[in-house]
């Protein structure tokens, strides 16, 4: 009697690695670097010496991290050379020249990320550059965003903190007038500044709202969820820094600047960042409850 044998389906073999060719990564990127270092000089002077924008020493360092972590799925990737990348080159570099003459410096910075994208092309083509997406978007917020755009948010934000504060301080009894980004108490005045306008921790904390959504949930539109759930985080967490400098204030003015009201700063950020977190386990619990309530299959 004959014995049926077992089949098995046939296993697709795992896809070949390739070898990274370290000395035409290296010559890519020191020439880019190289062409770039004037602008790229500056724009890390930048984050040095304005803290709006001090977060950009960890983009490229976490858009790497990430890229590296890809590698195996980069390294099976059919590297095909995109030529038209050349265009794309050429493209960077007419427009940080544009940007060179007329002083505008979100134009040459932005261009040295299109040169980057060129070289990427030119290097592995459209399939590298789609794995290296994510990293890629995450180096735009190493980038200081134009002064006019910065101008124009920052103001009504000063205007908004200023009023929330008055109204947490008005509810807690303690006398206060405000007059524009002004706020009288009876122990001082206290002047909401740029820095205190919440744009500091707004585009620091849309960077780490990136990063979070990218290691901790997989679905795409939890990012833009996140991203827009930061907004009223950055201005609550930012008004209620203003309004226990208030309360500070009254015991001790001393208590609300210098080392003090930057101590109260990193532990605002921390809050927020935490409510970040809050909200997302929150909308998964909701979601997760609404699954479970959903009649099954018949």
């Amino acid at each position: 009697m004959a014995t049926a044998t077992e089949q098995f389906p046939p296993q697709t073999p795992p896809a070949p690695q390739r070898e990274i060719s370290w000395p035409a990564l290296g010559w890519f990127a020191a020439l880019l670097i190289a062409a770039y270092y004037p602008i790229l000089d500056r724009l890390v002077r930048q984050w040095s010496n304005d803290d709006n924008f001090s977060h950009g020493f960890f983009v490229p360092v976490m858009a790497l991290f990430i890229a590296w972590q890809r590698r195996e799925e980069i390294l099976t990737l059919p590297w095909q050379p995109a030529w038209w990348g050349v265009g794309v080159l050429v493209w960077g570099i007419a427009q940080a020249f544009v940007g060179s003459l007329a002083a505008e410096l979100f134009l040459q910075r932005t261009a040295f990320l299109i040169s980057l994208v060129g070289m990427l092309l030119v290097m592995g083509g459209t399939a590298l550059v789609r794995a290296l997406s994510f990293p890629l978007l995450l180096l735009i917020f190493m980038i200081p965003i134009p002064a006019i755009i910065f101008n124009y948010i920052t103001f009504p934000l000063q205007i908004l903190a200023s009023k929330v504060a008055e109204f947490s301080l008005d509810m807690i009894n303690i006398p206060v007038f405000r007059e524009g980004n002004i706020l009288e108490l009876a122990s001082q005045r206290l002047s909401v500044a740029e820095a205190c306008s919440g744009i500091r921790s707004l585009l620091s904390l849309t960077f780490f709202a990136l990063v979070y959504a990218y290691y901790f949930d997989k679905k795409v539109w939890m990012r833009w969820v996140l991203l827009i759930a930061i907004i009223p985080i950055a201005i609550l967490a930012n008004s209620g820094r203003i309004t226990i400098t208030g309360i500070l204030s009254q015991t001790n003015p001393e208590l609300a600047e210098g080392f003090f009201h930057s101590l109260e700063g990193l532990v605002i950020a921390a809050i927020a960042f935490a409510l970040l977190v809050v909200v997302h386990k929150t909308i998964n619990w909701v979601g997760g409850v609404r699954h479970l309530e959903a009649p099954g299959d018949v």
